[in-house]
């Protein structure tokens, strides 16, 4: 694990954007990593996937979101940027959420102000949010509780309205969140994230998922608004794109070859290189050669 925190926050102040790819477990992270992607997003829609098969309605537990986080910052050497839902609980529980966080290693955290359980923008049809108020407490209560001052908040406003959204984001980022993420039901034009940058003086971290508008801007739009830029889902629909594909024609072969599949297969060596198969062995030949 590297302490990538003091660059990234130099970085989000004046330098380029950082462009994540999401991950949902130790293996998916391990593969952005090892890809050209600037970092690693955890997602928390794939996490409740990948973790319960259940949909990103907050049924996994901070616990368990922290213990996913830990070991893909432990594992990889890239920064980690965690979704951290609603901070789980009022602003007692969201000082104990940023310190929980705060020790995996992480680099920054996304926060949202919706009810908790939270619902993913995403996927569904309403997300209620908490008054404008209470939502600016726990921004304050994050940022309070952090111990260490590279510790990026990133805030997130769920509400539809584009007027209720911008002068939401403009009080959290009074209330010290470093950067603010705005989702794609809610603006509808590059020329918005603009307006949103430019209100509430803090550059912004973007969501580009398929089917959203945002995924169709530019690199040169995005790098003009952005200090993070993540493709969140990508690795967790790719996998289950593959694996479908692959069940069904398996399952309707029942015997021959299984090495022309809709989607290719990573071949053994290739796989143990990803995995660390040979340092394994070769730190075990060590030890035993000791004795």
């Amino acid at each position: 694990m590297k302490n990538h925190r003091k660059a990234v926050r130099q970085r989000i102040q004046s330098g380029p954007t950082l462009w994540m790819a999401g991950a949902q477990d130790a293996l998916s992270a391990l593969l952005v990593d090892r890809s050209d992607f600037d970092g690693i997003f955890t997602t928390g829609f794939g996490i409740s996937a990948a973790l319960l098969g259940q949909p990103d309605v907050e049924i996994y537990t901070l616990t368990e979101n922290v213990a996913v986080v830990d070991r893909i910052v432990n594992l990889v050497n890239k920064p980690v940027f965690a979704d951290a839902d609603t901070g789980y609980g009022n602003v007692i529980n969201m000082a104990r959420t940023v310190r929980e966080f705060e020790k995996t290693g992480a680099v920054a955290i996304q926060l949202e102000d919706q009810f908790s359980p939270k619902r993913c923008p995403a996927a569904a049809s309403t997300m209620p949010v908490i008054p404008v108020r209470d939502a600016v407490a726990k921004i304050k209560a994050a940022v309070d509780a952090r111990t260490d001052p590279d510790f990026l908040i990133v805030a997130r406003t769920d509400v539809l309205d584009p007027s209720e959204a911008i002068d939401r984001c403009a009080q959290y980022a009074e209330a010290g969140a470093d950067l603010i993420q705005p989702i794609s039901r809610t603006f509808s034009r590059y020329e918005d994230l603009v307006k949103l940058k430019e209100v509430t003086g803090r550059r912004l971290s973007l969501q580009l998922m398929q089917g959203l508008w945002m995924a169709d801007l530019t690199r040169e739009q995005v790098e003009s608004v952005a200090a993070f830029a993540t493709y969140p889902l990508v690795t967790l629909m790719s996998t289950v794109h593959a694996l479908q594909e692959n069940l069904r024609v398996m399952a309707s072969r029942r015997g021959g070859d299984i090495g022309s599949l809709p989607c290719g297969q990573t071949s053994m060596p290739a796989f143990k290189d990803v995995i660390g198969w040979k340092a394994i062995e070769e730190r075990q030949t060590h030890y035993e050669m000791m004795t």
